[in-house]
């Protein structure tokens, strides 16, 4: 099971994520959790993924393909907000969903994901966002400066 944890904290952020997957007992491999997308004095986006694992491998390869998409188009490196990178986040695991959730459901697979987006875009503070599988997110606030992604109940009463 995937561990994956977001902080939020006046001094900075921090990310934590393990590379364990799993597809049964005898199948047990390494695949990192976190992309970093950076762009020195403009931004640092990090994107933390737990679930099906070609789910959220498809939402970080659709991420990446913004490097090469048409000007005008919004993507994760024009983003004016950390709002705006969640949406497009949302909207990639959506695109994900649509494209392979029903064969997935169809062979008793499940196409759940959840990712967590956050960091800083040049002019706003640090945000938080914990995406959904249907796309949808919330914000980390100061009730609330962390998320936890999978056995959170091993973490949350250190964090706590």
């Amino acid at each position: 099971m995937t561990y994956c944890v977001a902080l939020r904290l006046d001094a900075g952020m921090i990310f934590a994520s393990d590379s364990r997957t799993n597809a049964g007992v005898d199948h047990v491999s390494t695949f990192t959790k976190m992309r970093v997308f950076e762009r020195k004095d403009d931004r640092v986006i990090v994107v933390l993924s737990s679930g099906n694992l070609a789910i959220t491998q498809g939402v970080v390869n659709l991420l990446e393909r913004h490097q090469h998409a048409a000007e005008g188009l919004l993507t994760i490196w024009n983003a004016e907000s950390m709002y705006d990178a969640a949406t497009l986040v949302g909207d990639s695991l959506r695109e994900m969903q649509r494209k392979d959730g029903a064969p997935l459901a169809q062979s008793n697979i499940d196409a759940g994901a959840n990712l967590l987006v956050g960091g800083q875009i040049r002019g706003e503070p640090m945000r938080l966002f914990h995406v959904y599988t249907q796309g949808n997110f919330i914000e980390a606030t100061d009730d609330t400066p962390y998320f936890q992604l999978g056995e959170s109940k091993y973490g949350k009463p250190i964090l706590d």
